[in-house]
């Protein structure tokens, strides 16, 4: 050919054609230059590649079983519980509370009647609007616990504590708890005519758990109840192991709201002995014979210690209720 490439190797030409500066890697195509090569290998590897040029049969290299993690599964099911079927908890405990019966003709025409179990009762509709008004503050000030009690006896504490809990209970999915800590006259077993074998001197002394003392008479709402007087209430409610089973049952419960009948504020120093384990109270006035110096009385043995939520005018007389039933 007339460029000079003829009847010369391919890979000779190619390197005459590049020049003189090709690299000798380049330029010897038959005896390759392993010592440029040497700082990316071992002599081994430096000694099997040059047996392997020269024709011979390369060395076994030993391999090295390393283990492996296990394979990844790209595909597995996941499943997320559903959070209508699945309960906490709490719940599960407030379930497993012994149920009882509220019966008996003293719910309707006894000394502290159930008006809320007649929805048409004016009575019933008033303890409506206040369990609201209190439920609401409650929760925007994340409240749970509430004590009721009169400035003196008498007044209708416990019918308005028994009422009021019927009336929270109406709430569907709710967990009211009522407990009976009037231990100078306790009358909540009496109000719903269930019959009270309730040792509360020992359940609050954490002689009794709570799964054997606390009973359920609807889903919604669950009793502590106390059965017999205590002389020595106040310094019970005082007690360290008191504060400790209280604080427990709200742990172990979550109930949404803590009723605490108690003793009159004037009378005893029953209420005042409870406050830490409280968040706010309800006065109950007796319309017919509770003065406005009784209350305000009440009210200062407990300013700067809890707070006061109102004051619940029982006794009301018969013409204000009767405009209300007619409005």
């Amino acid at each position: 050919m007339k460029d000079g490439f003829d009847n010369i190797p391919v890979a000779e030409a190619s390197t005459r054609h590049l020049g003189k500066n090709v690299p000798d890697s380049v330029q010897s195509t038959d005896n390759i230059k392993y010592k440029r090569f040497r700082r990316r290998g071992n002599r081994d590897e430096i000694h099997q590649a040059e047996t392997v040029s020269r024709g011979a049969k390369p060395a076994a290299v030993p391999v090295t079983m390393r283990k492996c993690d296990p394979p990844l599964v790209l595909h597995e099911a996941v499943r997320i519980p559903d959070p209508a079927t699945k309960q906490s908890d709490e719940i599960l405990r407030w379930n497993a509370l012994r149920p009882v019966t509220i019966g008996g003709p003293q719910i309707f025409t006894g000394t502290t009647p159930l008006v809320s179990f007649n929805r048409n009762d004016p009575a019933s509709r008033a303890f409506d609007q206040l369990r609201t008004q209190v439920l609401q503050t409650l929760r925007s000030n994340g409240w749970s616990r509430i004590a009721i009690a009169a400035p003196t006896p008498g007044c209708g504490s416990t019918f308005t504590a028994v009422n009021l809990g019927l009336s929270f209970s109406r709430v569907p999915g709710s967990r009211i708890l009522l407990m009976d800590l009037n231990l100078r006259a306790p009358g909540i077993a009496a109000a719903l005519g269930v019959n009270s074998t309730g040792d509360m001197r020992n359940y609050l002394s954490g002689n009794i758990a709570s799964s054997q003392f606390l009973v359920r008479p609807k889903d919604t709402l669950a009793l502590g109840l106390a059965s017999k007087q205590e002389q020595d209430a106040s310094e019970l409610l005082l007690h360290q192991r008191t504060a400790k089973v209280l604080n427990a049952i709200n742990k172990d419960f979550r109930p949404d709201v803590t009723i605490y009948d108690l003793p009159p504020v004037l009378a005893f120093d029953d209420l005042v002995a409870l406050l830490p384990q409280i968040d706010g109270v309800l006065l109950v006035a007796d319309g017919t014979k509770t003065t406005a110096a009784q209350i305000r009385a009440s009210e200062c043995a407990l300013e700067g210690r809890t707070k006061v939520l109102g004051v619940v005018l029982n006794q009301a007389r018969t013409s204000d209720t009767q405009s209300y039933q007619d409005s």
